[in-house]
Formats: C-alpha cells, structure tokens, sequence
C-alpha cells in the first residue's frame, strides 16, 4: 500500500482596514439621506438631539461649503431639507 501525500494550499485574503474619515456635515447628509425630505426639527430628531434647533449650523456649513448637496424646498419656516 502507498500513502498518498495531498498538498493543500491555503489563500488568505487580506482586507484593508483603512479607516474612512467623514465630517459631521456628510454623516448628517447620509442620515438625511436615509429619512428623505424633512423639517430641520424631525431632522434633528433623527440624528437623535432633542432640540429642534440643533443642525442650524451644520445647515448653515453645509450650505456654505456645499450647497450642491442639499436642496431647500419652501421659503416660509417650515422648510423642508433634501440630500441631493
């Protein structure tokens, strides 16, 4: 009787764990991403704040630096907010 001898090769496969930065302005655009068209409070209530005034200055940043990301609709308070 001969033995046979199976040689088995392993692969392993290595992910890179590269952390991925984001500013609080993006994760408050994904977030308004995910409730879709709202009021600066429900907004706000979202991301877990209980003031409704909370996001005003990230709103104001956001469209400050990038405004092609977010649409208002309406001009009279409530406006409602949309990540484009």
């Amino acid at each position: 009787m001969s033995a046979k001898v199976v040689n088995v090769e392993t692969q392993v496969a290595v992910l890179s764990a590269e952390p991925v930065f984001r500013t609080y302005e993006q994760i408050c655009l994904e977030k308004l991403k995910e409730v879709g068209r709202s009021t600066a409070a429900q907004w706000a209530i979202a991301m877990g704040y209980t003031n409704p005034n909370a996001l005003r200055k990230v709103i104001r940043r956001i469209l400050t630096h990038t405004p092609e990301k977010m649409e208002i609709l309406g001009e009279k308070i409530p406006r409602f907010y949309e990540a484009v």
